[in-house]
């Protein structure tokens, strides 16, 4: 179809030649330019003002209630959680109890006679013997004593005077054990265990025959009454047995008990 646009020069119409062409595009720019340069500073400006203190708003609370429907997510607390009832986190201060409620009432020790430094020993504590001319009598034979004869030393009647020098000690500390006994005899020997028989023998100068004539005095269920307990043989006490003194360990029995109970005397006149 044959294109019927009029031009320019065939309406009469002449192009204006008296400015440089495109002047109009750079004068819509440059206005533009200066609009968006005048807009930055009004912000620029706008922004460094401060507002003070009343104008800082205080970020709105939350709304008590959410309504239905809604979850809502509390920050974490920083407080520990309380414990469980019924139990505590503080330390108990409470003493414990050194039997269990459980047990029942605790029996007397029947194994072993009291040691020296128990209360039932601090209530029959064993007498001081003198410090010469002592003899040790029997308990259940209070006619018999101790008494060098031959190698041993026996439970024997005193009857005549060389009877009773042989019946005669001198009772000193403990040659191993300074709280202890050790018997010496009136030739300057002692009596000590060997082979666990009471004899009388010189010091050889070695620590097992300090040991073998050191004794410890243990209360005795006698009132009154010793029981002379080993120094390096702990639990063996010295009894008569057939009339002869040896280490025998100890029994729980009335016999036993009997045959090692001594008293500390003087000297049968």
């Amino acid at each position: 179809m044959p294109d019927h646009t009029p031009r320019p020069w065939e309406s009469g119409w002449s192009a204006d030649v008296s400015r440089t062409p495109g002047t109009r595009r750079l004068w819509l720019a440059g206005a533009l330019a200066l609009a968006t340069v005048v807009a930055c500073v009004t912000a620029l400006a706008v922004d460094s003002t401060d507002p003070g203190p009343a104008a800082a708003a205080a970020p709105p609370a939350p709304p008590a209630d959410h309504g239905p429907g809604l979850l809502s997510f509390a920050s974490p607390s920083t407080r520990t959680a309380a414990p469980p009832k019924g139990t505590s986190t503080a330390p108990s201060t409470a003493p414990q109890s050194a039997v269990s409620p459980s047990a029942g009432p605790s029996a007397s020790p029947v194994t072993s006679p009291p040691r020296r430094g128990s209360s039932q020993g601090s209530a029959q504590r064993p007498p001081k013997p003198a410090a010469t001319g002592t003899s040790v009598r029997s308990v259940n034979y209070p006619d018999r004593y101790w008494h060098i004869s031959g190698d041993h030393v026996r439970l024997d009647p005193i009857t005549s005077t060389a009877d009773r020098l042989a019946a005669t000690f001198t009772v000193v500390k403990g040659l191993a054990n300074s709280g202890c006994y050790s018997f010496a005899t009136a030739d300057g020997g002692y009596l000590r265990h060997r082979d666990f028989l009471l004899r009388a023998e010189h010091d050889d100068g070695t620590a097992l025959f300090r040991q073998d004539a050191t004794f410890c005095p243990r209360p005795s269920s006698v009132g009154g009454a010793t029981m002379l307990e080993s120094v390096n043989y702990p639990g063996r006490f010295l009894r008569h047995q057939n009339f002869l003194l040896k280490l025998d360990p100890y029994q729980d029995t009335d016999p036993y008990r009997a045959d090692s109970a001594f008293r500390l005397v003087d000297a049968p006149a």
